[in-house]
């Protein structure tokens, strides 16, 4: 039974654990790195919201981190539905014509590297804001803040690893170098966040 469409977010974590660990092709790497970045995003909402009194941008910054969480619970959904095609395009027939089928293969892992291109620049923007928000907000919540930002981080990195899995065998394509540099922005804000004073 598939779990990753609109109610992925509503399981109790408890099942949702579940989902991932059985033998089932869905949830898997995607909708995870999603769910990852669903919780740094939600940190860092968290952090800024506790920040309005000493920080002029704690309100901005708490709405972006909403919309970047409303965003990744999409993407989460829209993998599902990725997968499900590269999933189809492997059951066709290798007869008659091998080629159609390898076609269509390519063209599906191509939109599949769509989603977790788009994760690891949401993961980028997430740690960037979570080490603004731990730098500028409350002092007390910056332990919340830099966890964000290695969970954005942490992301970005594997959403980055799923573009190039996806790509693999197509030749030079740039959507490997954007995921990468998206997931390189993420690690530098997460080592800013972490080398922050406590």
């Amino acid at each position: 039974m598939t779990t990753n469409g609109p109610r992925l977010f509503d399981l109790p974590l408890r099942r949702l654990l579940d989902d991932v660990a059985a033998r089932t092709p869905d949830p898997a790497g995607g909708p995870v790195c999603a769910i990852v970045l669903g919780f740094a995003a939600a940190l860092v909402v968290m952090s800024a919201r506790f920040s309005g009194g000493t920080w002029n941008g704690a309100e901005q910054a708490a709405a972006q981190a909403e919309a970047l969480r409303a965003r990744v619970e999409l993407l989460a959904v829209e993998d599902g539905r990725a997968y499900a095609d590269v999933l189809a395009a492997l059951r066709l027939p290798r007869e008659p014509d091998a080629g159609e089928r390898e076609r269509a293969l390519a063209l599906a892992l191509g939109r599949a590297a769509e989603v977790p291109l788009e994760l690891a620049g949401l993961a980028a923007e997430a740690a960037e804001l979570a080490v603004e928000v731990a730098e500028r907000g409350n002092r007390n919540l910056r332990g919340d803040a830099t966890t964000a930002a290695s969970l954005a981080a942490a992301s970005a990195r594997a959403a980055a690893n799923l573009v190039a899995i996806n790509l693999a065998g197509r030749g030079a394509d740039r959507r490997v170098e954007l995921a990468a540099a998206a997931a390189a922005r993420a690690a530098a804000a997460a080592e800013r966040a972490l080398a922050l004073p406590g």
